[in-house]
Protein backbone atom coordinates (compact mmCIF):
# COMPACT_ATOMS: atom_id res chain seq x y z
CA UNK A 1 0.00 0.00 0.00
CA UNK A 2 1.31 3.47 -0.13
CA UNK A 3 2.07 4.73 2.98
CA UNK A 4 1.86 8.63 3.74
CA UNK A 5 4.79 10.55 4.14
CA UNK A 6 7.27 10.00 7.41
CA UNK A 7 6.70 6.33 7.13
CA UNK A 8 9.28 3.82 7.01
CA UNK A 9 7.89 1.09 4.72
CA UNK A 10 10.52 -1.32 6.10
CA UNK A 11 9.26 -0.52 9.57
CA UNK A 12 5.45 -0.56 8.33
CA UNK A 13 5.59 -3.54 6.00
CA UNK A 14 2.06 -4.39 5.90
CA UNK A 15 -0.68 -3.75 3.45
CA UNK A 16 -3.68 -2.22 4.76
CA UNK A 17 -7.48 -3.23 5.08
CA UNK A 18 -10.80 -1.24 5.71
CA UNK A 19 -13.83 -1.90 7.19
CA UNK A 20 -16.61 0.64 6.33
CA UNK A 21 -18.51 0.82 9.69
CA UNK A 22 -22.78 1.53 9.30
CA UNK A 23 -21.84 5.36 10.28
CA UNK A 24 -20.13 5.41 6.50
CA UNK A 25 -16.39 6.17 7.80
CA UNK A 26 -13.74 3.86 7.14
CA UNK A 27 -11.97 1.76 9.53
CA UNK A 28 -8.48 0.88 8.53
CA UNK A 29 -6.27 -2.29 9.84
CA UNK A 30 -3.83 -4.62 9.72
CA UNK A 31 -4.95 -8.40 9.15
CA UNK A 32 -1.62 -10.24 9.26
CA UNK A 33 -1.06 -13.94 9.35
CA UNK A 34 -3.03 -16.92 8.53
CA UNK A 35 -6.82 -16.51 8.68
CA UNK A 36 -7.38 -19.72 10.09
CA UNK A 37 -4.61 -18.99 12.85
CA UNK A 38 -5.83 -17.90 16.46
CA UNK A 39 -6.77 -14.50 15.93
CA UNK A 40 -5.16 -11.77 18.68
CA UNK A 41 -6.52 -8.34 18.51
CA UNK A 42 -4.54 -5.07 19.32
CA UNK A 43 -6.22 -2.18 20.23
CA UNK A 44 -4.13 1.30 20.53
CA UNK A 45 -4.64 4.58 22.39
CA UNK A 46 -4.24 8.96 21.72
CA UNK A 47 -1.97 9.41 19.82
CA UNK A 48 -0.85 6.78 18.97
CA UNK A 49 -2.17 3.83 15.78
CA UNK A 50 -1.75 0.84 14.38
CA UNK A 51 2.40 1.50 13.47
CA UNK A 52 2.95 1.29 17.77
CA UNK A 53 1.99 -2.30 16.96
CA UNK A 54 4.43 -2.93 14.72
CA UNK A 55 6.92 -5.23 16.43
CA UNK A 56 4.14 -7.26 18.21
CA UNK A 57 2.44 -7.89 15.03
CA UNK A 58 5.75 -8.96 13.28
CA UNK A 59 6.91 -11.36 16.51
CA UNK A 60 3.38 -12.75 16.34
CA UNK A 61 1.90 -13.05 12.74
CA UNK A 62 3.60 -16.38 12.38
CA UNK A 63 1.58 -17.96 14.43
CA UNK A 64 -1.59 -16.02 14.74
CA UNK A 65 -4.31 -13.74 13.15
CA UNK A 66 -3.17 -10.11 13.93
CA UNK A 67 -5.86 -7.77 13.70
CA UNK A 68 -4.82 -4.19 14.80
CA UNK A 69 -7.61 -1.43 14.14
CA UNK A 70 -7.10 2.62 13.78
CA UNK A 71 -10.29 3.91 15.67
CA UNK A 72 -11.85 6.71 13.39
CA UNK A 73 -10.03 10.06 13.00
CA UNK A 74 -6.50 7.98 13.73
CA UNK A 75 -3.97 6.02 11.90
CA UNK A 76 -5.30 5.51 7.97
CA UNK A 77 -8.88 5.57 9.28
CA UNK A 78 -11.57 8.27 7.45
CA UNK A 79 -11.09 11.66 9.61
CA UNK A 80 -14.74 12.92 9.87
CA UNK A 81 -15.57 16.20 11.53
CA UNK A 82 -17.59 16.72 14.52
CA UNK A 83 -20.64 17.36 12.15
CA UNK A 84 -20.47 13.61 10.96
CA UNK A 85 -19.13 11.67 14.17
CA UNK A 86 -19.02 11.35 18.06
CA UNK A 87 -15.82 11.32 19.37
CA UNK A 88 -17.12 9.34 22.49
CA UNK A 89 -15.58 6.50 24.66
CA UNK A 90 -18.91 5.17 23.69
CA UNK A 91 -18.88 5.29 19.81
CA UNK A 92 -15.16 4.02 20.16
CA UNK A 93 -16.73 1.03 21.42
CA UNK A 94 -19.09 1.18 19.75
CA UNK A 95 -17.04 1.10 16.69
CA UNK A 96 -14.84 -1.85 17.89
CA UNK A 97 -17.31 -4.25 18.46
CA UNK A 98 -18.60 -3.11 14.75
CA UNK A 99 -15.50 -3.76 13.03
CA UNK A 100 -14.65 -6.72 14.65
CA UNK A 101 -18.26 -8.60 14.85
CA UNK A 102 -17.08 -8.24 10.73
CA UNK A 103 -13.69 -9.44 10.77
CA UNK A 104 -13.78 -12.22 13.30
CA UNK A 105 -17.27 -13.03 14.30
CA UNK A 106 -16.99 -15.71 15.98
CA UNK A 107 -13.97 -17.29 17.29
CA UNK A 108 -12.75 -16.37 20.96
CA UNK A 109 -9.81 -13.43 20.38
CA UNK A 110 -6.42 -12.60 22.52
CA UNK A 111 -6.52 -8.97 23.16
CA UNK A 112 -3.99 -6.19 23.83
CA UNK A 113 -4.02 -3.10 24.65
CA UNK A 114 -2.37 -0.20 25.40
CA UNK A 115 -3.38 3.25 26.42
CA UNK A 116 -6.87 4.55 26.16
CA UNK A 117 -6.96 1.31 23.78
CA UNK A 118 -7.69 -0.29 27.43
CA UNK A 119 -10.88 1.66 28.05
CA UNK A 120 -12.00 0.83 24.30
CA UNK A 121 -11.08 -2.93 24.43
CA UNK A 122 -11.80 -3.99 28.06
CA UNK A 123 -15.13 -2.20 27.87
CA UNK A 124 -16.23 -3.85 24.81
CA UNK A 125 -14.83 -7.66 26.61
CA UNK A 126 -16.29 -6.72 29.53
CA UNK A 127 -19.82 -6.98 28.02
CA UNK A 128 -18.62 -10.09 25.47
CA UNK A 129 -16.76 -12.37 28.11
CA UNK A 130 -17.04 -15.42 26.14
CA UNK A 131 -15.25 -13.90 23.27
CA UNK A 132 -11.96 -13.60 24.88
CA UNK A 133 -9.50 -16.52 25.43
CA UNK A 134 -6.53 -14.31 26.83
CA UNK A 135 -5.51 -10.63 27.51
CA UNK A 136 -2.66 -8.38 27.59
CA UNK A 137 -2.44 -5.20 29.25
CA UNK A 138 0.42 -2.22 28.30
CA UNK A 139 0.19 0.64 30.73
CA UNK A 140 -4.11 1.22 30.28
CA UNK A 141 -6.43 1.41 32.34
CA UNK A 142 -10.31 0.84 31.84
CA UNK A 143 -11.90 2.44 35.44
CA UNK A 144 -13.03 5.29 36.97
CA UNK A 145 -9.89 7.81 37.72
CA UNK A 146 -8.91 6.89 41.58
CA UNK A 147 -9.26 9.57 44.07
CA UNK A 148 -5.11 9.23 44.54
CA UNK A 149 -4.58 9.63 40.72
CA UNK A 150 -4.30 13.49 39.05
CA UNK A 151 -4.23 13.98 35.26
CA UNK A 152 -0.66 15.13 34.55
CA UNK A 153 0.12 18.58 33.50
CA UNK A 154 0.84 17.89 29.84
CA UNK A 155 -2.89 16.48 29.69
CA UNK A 156 -4.52 19.12 31.62
CA UNK A 157 -3.14 21.90 29.44
CA UNK A 158 -4.31 19.79 26.26
CA UNK A 159 -7.77 20.38 27.96
CA UNK A 160 -7.25 24.51 28.06
CA UNK A 161 -8.34 26.19 24.76
CA UNK A 162 -4.48 27.12 24.47
CA UNK A 163 -3.55 23.59 24.27
CA UNK A 164 -6.41 22.85 21.88
CA UNK A 165 -4.78 25.53 19.85
CA UNK A 166 -1.46 24.20 20.05
CA UNK A 167 -2.43 20.55 19.13
CA UNK A 168 -4.83 21.02 15.87
CA UNK A 169 -2.11 23.96 14.70
CA UNK A 170 0.93 22.24 15.67
CA UNK A 171 0.79 18.56 16.60
CA UNK A 172 1.54 19.68 19.95
CA UNK A 173 0.19 16.36 21.32
CA UNK A 174 1.69 13.67 19.80
CA UNK A 175 5.08 15.69 19.20
CA UNK A 176 5.58 15.78 22.67
CA UNK A 177 3.98 12.12 23.08
CA UNK A 178 7.37 10.87 21.08
CA UNK A 179 9.10 13.08 23.53
CA UNK A 180 8.07 12.19 26.93
CA UNK A 181 6.73 8.60 26.61
CA UNK A 182 9.90 6.86 26.36
CA UNK A 183 12.65 6.35 28.46
CA UNK A 184 15.12 5.65 25.22
CA UNK A 185 15.04 8.07 22.85
CA UNK A 186 13.18 7.34 20.00
CA UNK A 187 14.98 6.85 16.63
CA UNK A 188 13.83 9.21 14.41
CA UNK A 189 12.22 6.83 11.72
CA UNK A 190 9.97 5.87 14.79
CA UNK A 191 9.31 8.83 15.77
CA UNK A 192 8.23 9.99 13.08
CA UNK A 193 6.15 6.92 11.90
CA UNK A 194 4.42 7.87 14.82
CA UNK A 195 3.18 11.19 14.54
CA UNK A 196 3.40 10.66 10.15
CA UNK A 197 -0.73 10.64 10.12
CA UNK A 198 -1.71 13.60 12.21
CA UNK A 199 0.75 15.97 10.09
CA UNK A 200 -0.84 18.21 7.24
CA UNK A 201 -4.30 20.06 8.25
CA UNK A 202 -5.49 20.61 11.89
CA UNK A 203 -8.35 18.41 10.66
CA UNK A 204 -6.02 15.10 11.05
CA UNK A 205 -5.75 15.94 14.12
CA UNK A 206 -9.15 16.62 15.54
CA UNK A 207 -9.48 13.09 16.87
CA UNK A 208 -6.48 12.91 19.16
CA UNK A 209 -7.57 16.62 20.72
CA UNK A 210 -11.44 14.96 21.17
CA UNK A 211 -9.28 11.89 23.11
CA UNK A 212 -8.16 14.10 25.55
CA UNK A 213 -11.27 16.01 26.22
CA UNK A 214 -13.25 13.28 26.54
CA UNK A 215 -11.16 11.87 29.70
CA UNK A 216 -13.60 11.51 32.51
CA UNK A 217 -12.49 14.02 35.31
CA UNK A 218 -15.96 13.87 37.24
CA UNK A 219 -19.41 11.80 36.96
CA UNK A 220 -20.91 14.26 35.01
CA UNK A 221 -18.82 13.90 31.70
CA UNK A 222 -19.97 11.49 29.63
CA UNK A 223 -17.51 9.19 29.52
CA UNK A 224 -17.55 8.43 33.06
CA UNK A 225 -20.67 6.28 32.57
CA UNK A 226 -18.90 4.02 30.21
CA UNK A 227 -15.91 3.44 32.79
CA UNK A 228 -17.87 3.50 35.52
CA UNK A 229 -20.17 0.49 33.52
CA UNK A 230 -16.85 -0.95 32.54
CA UNK A 231 -15.27 -1.46 36.20
CA UNK A 232 -18.35 -2.88 37.49
CA UNK A 233 -18.27 -5.80 34.85
CA UNK A 234 -14.38 -6.46 34.94
CA UNK A 235 -14.87 -9.16 37.38
CA UNK A 236 -16.56 -11.27 34.78
CA UNK A 237 -13.15 -11.40 33.26
CA UNK A 238 -11.51 -12.78 36.31
CA UNK A 239 -10.83 -16.86 35.79
CA UNK A 240 -9.40 -15.43 32.00
CA UNK A 241 -5.20 -15.63 31.47
CA UNK A 242 -3.58 -12.13 32.17
CA UNK A 243 -0.43 -10.52 31.31
CA UNK A 244 -0.09 -7.01 32.18
CA UNK A 245 3.55 -5.92 30.77
CA UNK A 246 3.97 -2.40 32.83
CA UNK A 247 6.53 0.37 32.18
CA UNK A 248 7.74 1.66 35.26
CA UNK A 249 8.54 5.28 33.97
CA UNK A 250 4.95 5.97 33.02
CA UNK A 251 4.08 9.71 33.26
CA UNK A 252 0.47 9.05 32.68
CA UNK A 253 -0.28 5.68 34.03
CA UNK A 254 1.97 4.99 37.50
CA UNK A 255 2.39 2.82 39.97
CA UNK A 256 -1.59 3.39 41.31
CA UNK A 257 -3.19 2.61 38.43
CA UNK A 258 -1.28 -0.92 38.18
CA UNK A 259 -1.62 -1.70 41.87
CA UNK A 260 -5.83 -0.71 40.90
CA UNK A 261 -5.20 -3.74 37.98
CA UNK A 262 -3.92 -5.92 40.56
CA UNK A 263 -6.81 -5.25 43.11
CA UNK A 264 -8.94 -6.41 40.69
CA UNK A 265 -7.45 -9.04 38.83
CA UNK A 266 -5.02 -10.47 41.87
CA UNK A 267 -4.57 -13.37 39.75
CA UNK A 268 -2.50 -11.66 36.72
CA UNK A 269 0.82 -12.37 35.78
CA UNK A 270 2.61 -9.12 36.31
CA UNK A 271 6.33 -7.84 34.47
CA UNK A 272 7.56 -4.82 35.85
CA UNK A 273 9.51 -3.23 33.48
CA UNK A 274 11.93 -0.49 35.01
CA UNK A 275 13.56 0.82 32.18
CA UNK A 276 10.44 1.53 30.03
CA UNK A 277 7.57 4.62 30.06
CA UNK A 278 4.48 5.21 28.65
CA UNK A 279 5.32 3.70 25.78
CA UNK A 280 6.26 0.04 26.95
CA UNK A 281 6.63 -1.21 23.87
CA UNK A 282 8.75 1.03 22.43
CA UNK A 283 11.36 1.14 25.23
CA UNK A 284 11.05 -2.93 25.61
CA UNK A 285 9.67 -4.48 22.13
CA UNK A 286 12.76 -7.30 22.92
CA UNK A 287 11.33 -8.19 25.84
CA UNK A 288 7.69 -8.09 25.73
CA UNK A 289 7.33 -9.64 22.45
CA UNK A 290 8.97 -13.25 23.30
CA UNK A 291 6.74 -12.66 26.38
CA UNK A 292 3.56 -12.46 25.15
CA UNK A 293 4.09 -15.18 22.49
CA UNK A 294 5.11 -17.29 25.16
CA UNK A 295 1.97 -16.15 27.25
CA UNK A 296 -0.37 -16.56 24.37
CA UNK A 297 0.83 -20.03 24.11
CA UNK A 298 1.42 -21.49 27.77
Amino acid sequence: MNHPSGIDPALYPFAGHFHRLASGHRMHYLDEGAAGAPPVVMVHGNPTWSFYYRNLVLGLRDQQRCLVPDHVGMGLSDRPGDAEYSYTLSSRVADFGEWLDAVEPVRPIDLVVHDWGGAIGMAWAAAHPDRIRRIVLLNTWAFTIPDDVALPRSLSFARTRSGAWLIQRFNAFSGLAVRMATVSRLAPEVARGLVAPYRGAPQRRLATLRFVQDIPLVPTDPAWAVLEQTERRLPALRGIPMLIAWGAKDFVFDDRVLARWREIFPEAEVDYLERAGHYVLEDAADQIVPRVAAFLYD
